[in-house]
């Protein structure tokens, strides 16, 4: 099998996780359009390179005319969560996809359930359908869903796993689940005091929003020839924003929408 066939291959899985991300992204979006706290802090994704197929396949005795079942992570999406709690709020967003596009096959809870290793993380391999050239296939994609904190445990699992093949001493071991312990502890705290750091966000969020589109608004006045009260609104702004008073600047962004809008429909 040379180089053509394996690009081939594997146009659709790269397809799937470009539009299974475009996809996260865009609830992520949506959240912050709202101005509702997003469970989903960021979203990345890979396709396997062919060395880690054929390894797979050497090691496992997988069958290359079997391996888009038996190898159920070709393709991979790795969701980050701020809080433990995120992640199954996550979850339930894939499990209401579940008749649309993403039919859940298979789930591994290690969030409930730690591996001996101290790793966790939420799995699931969905069926995911994407269309190309040669019409419709069904793509198996793992998701991982895991928080901040788990994830660089896991990045430096993966390291050493990679570097010792597999067979890390067990002085490292006891330190990596020691560790685990740690990050564990660190999830918890974060989330006793969840709902201030959300609120804090949520603040946050209100201001850069508002900051945005009180200052688009502005530029748009310009734009329509109504530079004394561009002029006027810009100073109030100003003043409001070095006063950092979050609720008059919500105020002050509303009534420039107004005002844009009556000058929009006189024009």
């Amino acid at each position: 099998m040379g180089t053509k066939y394996w690009q081939e291959f594997l146009i659709p899985y790269h397809q799937a996780v470009d539009e299974i991300i475009l996809k996260f992204n865009s609830l992520k979006e949506q959240y912050a359009k709202v101005g509702e706290y997003s469970p989903i802090e960021s979203v990345y994704g890979r396709v396997k390179s062919v060395s880690s197929i054929l390894e797979k396949v050497h090691n496992y005795g997988v069958d290359i005319e079997t391996l888009e079942e038996n190898i159920q992570d070709i393709a991979g999406i790795r969701i980050m969560c701020q809080f433990e709690e995120d992640i199954y709020e996550v979850v339930d967003l894939i499990k209401k996809r579940a008749d649309c596009d993403m039919e859940i096959v298979k789930v591994k809870d290690y969030i409930s359930e730690a591996k001996p290793s101290g790793y966790k993380s939420y799995h699931l391999i969905i069926r995911y359908p994407v269309f190309c050239v040669s019409g419709r296939q069904n793509i198996l994609v793992e998701i991982q869903i895991r928080t901040l904190a788990m994830n660089f445990w896991s990045i430096i699992e993966h390291s050493l796993n990679y570097k010792y093949k597999e067979h890390i001493p067990d002085e490292i071991r006891q330190r990596l689940v020691s560790a685990a312990n740690a990050v564990n502890n660190v999830d918890r705290e974060m989330s006793s005091i969840r709902e201030e750091i959300q609120n804090a966000q949520r603040v946050f969020g209100l201001k850069s929003s508002s900051v945005t589109s009180i200052l688009d608004n502005i530029g748009y006045l310009y734009k329509l020839n109504q530079g004394e009260k561009a002029s006027h609104y810009e100073r109030i702004f100003d003043d409001l924003f070095e006063q950092e008073d979050i609720i008059q600047l919500i105020l002050l962004r509303k009534e420039l929408e107004t005002e844009v809008n009556s000058i929009e429909s006189e024009v």
